[in-house]
């Protein structure tokens, strides 16, 4: 599969994954090493998992350190081109406070080569503002899709300062009401709803990336063709009224 992703042409890759980096890590560095140029991996630290596979703060300096450094071995690089800090649980939603203590970490371990870019995970507005006030944020990581857009404020914000939006669940949340304008947009344009649903984000705000999971070559295929689906004004509206 992940040969495939270079087939297509896709430019970045995210290492998180239910089943932990280590697995995708490992993957990743045997379908596509030695590295294209123009392909660019985003990894994620600042969590891990226990035995009974629970999601678990890995905030303290140490972790932070040990996790960059097993990500550099594991993908065989020298230098991991981001690294996002994840705050609070993708489950909960983010976790009110400061991030200042991690995200200098980080911004201490760029200061030494082992970091190109640093991004942010599950955060606040506040929490970007202040890692901004630290050091550069390329990207940020969080909840959302058409049917949630609680994070439309942040989104427009990030565009406003030239970082980019990631959505995490960007095909997740649906209702059955929901799912039914979703559906009819797509029975007229000839496409699958998860389709129009990624061209929906992608004609949300032009500093949105997406990364939309998959195990199946098929559903790699049909979500990267999402990014050549246009959206006429009418289906916009109607798919904005999903949200709303």
């Amino acid at each position: 599969m992940l040969r495939t992703v270079a087939e297509l042409g896709l430019t970045h890759i995210d290492t998180s994954c239910y089943y932990g980096p280590s697995t995708v890590n490992n993957v990743i560095r045997e379908a596509l090493h030695p590295y294209p140029d123009d392909l660019h991996i985003v990894t994620k630290v600042g969590f891990r998992r226990n035995a009974d596979r629970a999601w678990l703060p890995a905030l303290s300096p140490e972790e932070l350190t040990a996790a960059v450094h097993v990500n550099l071995e594991q993908l065989g690089l020298e230098a991991l081109d981001v690294v996002n800090l994840r705050v609070g649980s993708a489950a909960v939603g983010p976790a009110p406070g400061s991030i200042a203590g991690p995200f200098g970490v980080l911004a201490g371990l760029q200061s030494q080569g082992l970091i190109r870019y640093l991004g942010l995970s599950n955060v606040t507005a506040d929490q970007v503002a202040e890692a901004q006030a630290i050091g550069r944020v390329v990207c940020v990581q969080n909840w959302y899709n058409l049917a949630d857009r609680r994070d439309d404020p942040l989104l427009d914000r990030c565009a406003e300062l030239g970082i980019a939006f990631v959505p995490f669940h960007p095909l997740g949340g649906f209702s059955p009401l929901q799912a039914s304008g979703l559906s009819e947009v797509a029975a007229r344009l000839g496409a699958s709803p998860h389709q129009v649903a990624l061209a929906w984000l992608l004609h949300r705000s032009p500093n949105i990336l997406l990364i939309p999971g998959t195990s199946a070559e098929r559903h790699l295929r049909d979500n990267a063709a999402a990014a050549t689906l246009i959206l006429p004004a009418d289906a916009r509206a109607v798919l904005n009224a999903v949200g709303g």
